[in-house]
Protein backbone atom coordinates (compact mmCIF):
# COMPACT_ATOMS: atom_id res chain seq x y z
CA UNK A 1 0.00 0.00 0.00
CA UNK A 2 1.36 3.41 -0.98
CA UNK A 3 1.30 6.04 1.75
CA UNK A 4 1.97 9.73 1.25
CA UNK A 5 2.61 12.08 4.13
CA UNK A 6 1.19 15.57 4.37
CA UNK A 7 4.60 17.11 3.77
CA UNK A 8 5.10 15.09 0.59
CA UNK A 9 1.60 15.96 -0.61
CA UNK A 10 2.19 19.68 -0.01
CA UNK A 11 5.52 19.47 -1.85
CA UNK A 12 3.91 17.78 -4.87
CA UNK A 13 1.03 20.26 -4.87
CA UNK A 14 3.28 23.31 -4.57
CA UNK A 15 5.70 22.01 -7.18
CA UNK A 16 2.91 21.87 -9.73
CA UNK A 17 0.58 24.68 -8.62
CA UNK A 18 3.10 27.54 -8.49
CA UNK A 19 4.66 27.12 -11.96
CA UNK A 20 1.21 26.36 -13.41
CA UNK A 21 -0.16 29.64 -12.05
CA UNK A 22 2.66 31.64 -13.69
CA UNK A 23 2.23 29.93 -17.05
CA UNK A 24 -1.57 30.01 -16.94
CA UNK A 25 -1.56 33.74 -16.10
CA UNK A 26 0.60 34.37 -19.18
CA UNK A 27 -1.64 32.33 -21.47
CA UNK A 28 -4.78 34.02 -20.14
CA UNK A 29 -3.45 37.57 -20.65
CA UNK A 30 -1.20 37.22 -23.72
CA UNK A 31 -2.38 38.03 -27.25
CA UNK A 32 -3.16 35.14 -29.60
CA UNK A 33 -2.86 32.55 -26.82
CA UNK A 34 -5.42 34.32 -24.64
CA UNK A 35 -7.98 34.87 -27.39
CA UNK A 36 -11.49 34.05 -26.09
CA UNK A 37 -12.16 32.06 -29.26
CA UNK A 38 -9.67 29.45 -28.04
CA UNK A 39 -11.47 26.96 -25.75
CA UNK A 40 -10.59 27.08 -22.06
CA UNK A 41 -9.70 23.39 -22.14
CA UNK A 42 -7.09 24.04 -24.83
CA UNK A 43 -5.53 26.87 -22.80
CA UNK A 44 -5.51 24.78 -19.63
CA UNK A 45 -4.09 21.78 -21.47
CA UNK A 46 -1.32 23.90 -23.00
CA UNK A 47 -0.45 25.37 -19.59
CA UNK A 48 -0.34 21.90 -17.99
CA UNK A 49 1.83 20.54 -20.81
CA UNK A 50 4.36 23.39 -20.49
CA UNK A 51 4.36 22.99 -16.70
CA UNK A 52 5.13 19.27 -16.97
CA UNK A 53 8.01 20.03 -19.36
CA UNK A 54 9.62 22.62 -17.07
CA UNK A 55 9.08 20.73 -13.80
CA UNK A 56 12.36 18.74 -14.00
CA UNK A 57 14.26 22.04 -14.28
CA UNK A 58 12.77 23.66 -11.19
CA UNK A 59 12.25 20.80 -8.72
CA UNK A 60 15.48 21.53 -6.82
CA UNK A 61 14.78 25.26 -6.49
CA UNK A 62 11.25 25.00 -5.08
CA UNK A 63 10.82 26.47 -1.57
CA UNK A 64 9.72 24.06 1.15
CA UNK A 65 6.60 26.02 2.08
CA UNK A 66 3.04 24.91 2.64
CA UNK A 67 1.05 26.20 -0.40
CA UNK A 68 -2.01 26.76 1.84
CA UNK A 69 -0.08 28.99 4.26
CA UNK A 70 0.04 32.78 4.12
CA UNK A 71 3.49 32.77 2.54
CA UNK A 72 2.36 30.15 0.05
CA UNK A 73 -0.54 32.34 -1.06
CA UNK A 74 1.82 35.31 -1.42
CA UNK A 75 4.09 33.20 -3.65
CA UNK A 76 1.04 32.16 -5.70
CA UNK A 77 0.09 35.82 -6.17
CA UNK A 78 3.68 36.61 -7.16
CA UNK A 79 3.58 33.98 -9.92
CA UNK A 80 0.28 35.33 -11.24
CA UNK A 81 1.66 38.89 -11.34
CA UNK A 82 4.74 37.76 -13.27
CA UNK A 83 2.63 35.98 -15.88
CA UNK A 84 0.14 38.84 -16.21
CA UNK A 85 2.96 41.39 -16.56
CA UNK A 86 4.42 39.49 -19.52
CA UNK A 87 1.02 39.21 -21.18
CA UNK A 88 0.31 42.90 -20.58
CA UNK A 89 3.52 43.97 -22.31
CA UNK A 90 2.67 42.12 -25.50
CA UNK A 91 -1.00 43.11 -25.33
CA UNK A 92 0.01 46.78 -25.55
CA UNK A 93 1.43 46.16 -29.04
CA UNK A 94 -1.93 44.94 -30.35
CA UNK A 95 -3.91 47.66 -28.61
CA UNK A 96 -1.67 50.28 -30.28
CA UNK A 97 -2.37 48.76 -33.71
CA UNK A 98 -6.11 48.66 -33.05
CA UNK A 99 -6.06 52.27 -31.85
CA UNK A 100 -4.39 53.27 -35.13
CA UNK A 101 -7.20 51.52 -37.01
CA UNK A 102 -9.84 53.34 -34.95
CA UNK A 103 -8.23 56.71 -35.71
CA UNK A 104 -8.10 55.90 -39.41
CA UNK A 105 -11.67 54.60 -39.52
CA UNK A 106 -12.97 57.66 -37.69
CA UNK A 107 -11.37 60.04 -40.17
CA UNK A 108 -12.53 57.95 -43.13
CA UNK A 109 -16.13 58.15 -41.97
CA UNK A 110 -16.35 54.52 -40.86
CA UNK A 111 -16.88 55.31 -37.21
CA UNK A 112 -20.36 53.78 -37.45
CA UNK A 113 -19.03 50.46 -38.78
CA UNK A 114 -18.41 48.71 -35.47
CA UNK A 115 -17.89 45.04 -34.65
CA UNK A 116 -17.89 43.18 -31.38
CA UNK A 117 -14.33 42.28 -30.43
CA UNK A 118 -14.24 39.14 -28.23
CA UNK A 119 -10.58 39.80 -27.45
CA UNK A 120 -11.41 42.97 -25.50
CA UNK A 121 -15.12 42.28 -24.89
CA UNK A 122 -16.12 45.54 -26.56
CA UNK A 123 -16.82 47.33 -29.82
CA UNK A 124 -14.03 47.93 -32.32
CA UNK A 125 -13.82 49.80 -35.61
CA UNK A 126 -13.70 47.75 -38.82
CA UNK A 127 -10.29 49.20 -39.77
CA UNK A 128 -8.99 48.49 -36.28
CA UNK A 129 -10.19 44.92 -36.62
CA UNK A 130 -8.47 44.61 -39.98
CA UNK A 131 -5.15 45.97 -38.69
CA UNK A 132 -5.47 43.75 -35.61
CA UNK A 133 -5.71 40.66 -37.83
CA UNK A 134 -2.65 41.83 -39.80
CA UNK A 135 -0.73 42.35 -36.55
CA UNK A 136 -1.73 38.86 -35.33
CA UNK A 137 -0.49 37.25 -38.55
CA UNK A 138 2.76 39.21 -38.39
CA UNK A 139 3.20 38.21 -34.73
CA UNK A 140 2.77 34.54 -35.60
CA UNK A 141 5.13 34.89 -38.58
CA UNK A 142 7.79 36.31 -36.25
CA UNK A 143 7.28 33.36 -33.85
CA UNK A 144 6.26 35.82 -31.15
CA UNK A 145 4.08 33.22 -29.41
CA UNK A 146 7.01 30.77 -29.28
CA UNK A 147 9.27 33.50 -27.91
CA UNK A 148 6.83 34.17 -25.08
CA UNK A 149 6.71 30.47 -24.19
CA UNK A 150 10.52 30.30 -24.31
CA UNK A 151 10.80 33.34 -22.04
CA UNK A 152 8.33 32.04 -19.47
CA UNK A 153 10.22 28.72 -19.40
CA UNK A 154 13.57 30.48 -18.88
CA UNK A 155 12.08 32.71 -16.20
CA UNK A 156 12.07 29.86 -13.69
CA UNK A 157 15.89 29.93 -13.79
CA UNK A 158 16.31 33.72 -13.56
CA UNK A 159 13.34 34.34 -11.24
CA UNK A 160 12.95 31.15 -9.17
CA UNK A 161 9.67 30.56 -7.40
CA UNK A 162 9.67 32.26 -4.01
CA UNK A 163 12.81 34.29 -4.69
CA UNK A 164 13.11 37.95 -3.73
CA UNK A 165 15.30 38.81 -6.71
CA UNK A 166 14.69 42.36 -7.93
CA UNK A 167 14.68 43.46 -11.55
CA UNK A 168 15.49 46.70 -13.32
CA UNK A 169 11.88 46.96 -14.53
CA UNK A 170 9.50 48.60 -12.07
CA UNK A 171 5.79 49.30 -12.05
CA UNK A 172 6.53 52.78 -13.38
CA UNK A 173 8.28 51.25 -16.39
CA UNK A 174 5.20 49.18 -17.20
CA UNK A 175 2.99 52.27 -16.92
CA UNK A 176 5.27 54.17 -19.30
CA UNK A 177 5.16 51.24 -21.70
CA UNK A 178 1.40 51.70 -21.77
CA UNK A 179 2.07 55.10 -23.37
CA UNK A 180 3.20 53.22 -26.47
CA UNK A 181 -0.50 52.74 -27.23
CA UNK A 182 -0.86 56.42 -28.10
CA UNK A 183 2.62 56.95 -29.52
CA UNK A 184 2.67 53.94 -31.83
CA UNK A 185 -1.01 54.23 -32.66
CA UNK A 186 -0.52 57.76 -33.93
CA UNK A 187 2.67 56.76 -35.75
CA UNK A 188 0.90 53.96 -37.60
CA UNK A 189 -2.09 56.10 -38.54
CA UNK A 190 -0.19 59.27 -39.45
CA UNK A 191 0.14 58.62 -43.24
CA UNK A 192 -3.59 58.05 -43.69
CA UNK A 193 -4.51 60.88 -41.32
CA UNK A 194 -2.29 63.29 -43.27
CA UNK A 195 -3.86 62.31 -46.60
CA UNK A 196 -7.37 62.65 -45.18
CA UNK A 197 -6.53 66.04 -43.65
CA UNK A 198 -5.43 67.32 -47.07
CA UNK A 199 -8.59 65.85 -48.59
CA UNK A 200 -10.83 67.57 -46.05
CA UNK A 201 -9.04 70.89 -46.61
CA UNK A 202 -9.57 70.53 -50.35
CA UNK A 203 -13.24 69.75 -49.83
CA UNK A 204 -13.57 72.77 -47.59
CA UNK A 205 -12.08 75.02 -50.27
CA UNK A 206 -14.40 73.51 -52.90
CA UNK A 207 -17.39 74.15 -50.68
CA UNK A 208 -16.45 77.81 -50.37
CA UNK A 209 -15.82 78.17 -54.10
CA UNK A 210 -18.94 76.29 -55.17
CA UNK A 211 -21.60 76.49 -52.43
CA UNK A 212 -24.05 74.54 -54.59
CA UNK A 213 -21.78 71.48 -54.35
CA UNK A 214 -23.35 68.72 -52.24
CA UNK A 215 -20.44 68.06 -49.89
CA UNK A 216 -22.19 65.10 -48.22
CA UNK A 217 -22.68 63.33 -51.54
CA UNK A 218 -19.09 63.88 -52.66
CA UNK A 219 -17.12 64.01 -49.40
CA UNK A 220 -17.87 60.56 -47.98
CA UNK A 221 -17.01 58.48 -51.08
CA UNK A 222 -13.92 60.63 -51.68
CA UNK A 223 -12.52 60.36 -48.15
CA UNK A 224 -13.35 56.65 -48.08
CA UNK A 225 -11.60 56.00 -51.40
CA UNK A 226 -8.51 58.05 -50.54
CA UNK A 227 -8.30 56.48 -47.08
CA UNK A 228 -8.40 52.95 -48.46
CA UNK A 229 -5.91 53.84 -51.19
CA UNK A 230 -3.37 55.37 -48.80
CA UNK A 231 -3.92 52.53 -46.32
CA UNK A 232 -3.15 49.99 -49.03
CA UNK A 233 -0.03 51.88 -50.09
CA UNK A 234 1.13 52.15 -46.46
CA UNK A 235 0.75 48.46 -45.58
CA UNK A 236 4.32 47.46 -46.65
CA UNK A 237 5.72 50.10 -44.28
CA UNK A 238 3.77 48.81 -41.27
CA UNK A 239 5.86 45.64 -40.95
CA UNK A 240 9.07 47.36 -39.72
CA UNK A 241 7.06 49.31 -37.15
CA UNK A 242 5.35 46.14 -35.91
CA UNK A 243 8.68 44.31 -35.70
CA UNK A 244 10.14 47.23 -33.74
CA UNK A 245 7.19 47.18 -31.32
CA UNK A 246 7.40 43.42 -30.80
CA UNK A 247 11.17 43.55 -30.24
CA UNK A 248 10.78 46.40 -27.74
CA UNK A 249 8.12 44.38 -25.94
CA UNK A 250 10.32 41.28 -25.83
CA UNK A 251 13.26 43.34 -24.53
CA UNK A 252 11.04 44.71 -21.77
CA UNK A 253 9.92 41.19 -20.88
CA UNK A 254 13.55 40.08 -20.75
CA UNK A 255 14.20 42.97 -18.37
CA UNK A 256 11.31 41.87 -16.16
CA UNK A 257 12.62 38.29 -16.05
CA UNK A 258 16.36 39.15 -15.88
CA UNK A 259 16.98 37.20 -19.10
CA UNK A 260 19.89 38.13 -21.35
CA UNK A 261 19.13 36.02 -24.43
CA UNK A 262 16.15 34.08 -25.72
CA UNK A 263 16.93 30.37 -26.07
CA UNK A 264 14.45 29.17 -28.66
CA UNK A 265 13.69 25.41 -28.66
Amino acid sequence: MISITTVELNTLLAGFLWPLSRILALIASAPILGNPSIPVRVKLGLAIMITILVLPLIEKSLPQIDPASGIGLVILLQQVLIGVSIGFVMRVVFVAVEMAGELIGLQMGLGFAMFFDPQNSGQIDIIGRFLGVIASLAFLAMDGHLMMIALISQSFSTLPIGSTTTTDVTFTTLVKWGGEIFKSGLQLSLPVLTALLITNLALGILTRVAPQLNIFAVGFPLTLSIGLLVLGLSMPFYTPILEHLVHDGLNLIMGILNIKNINMP
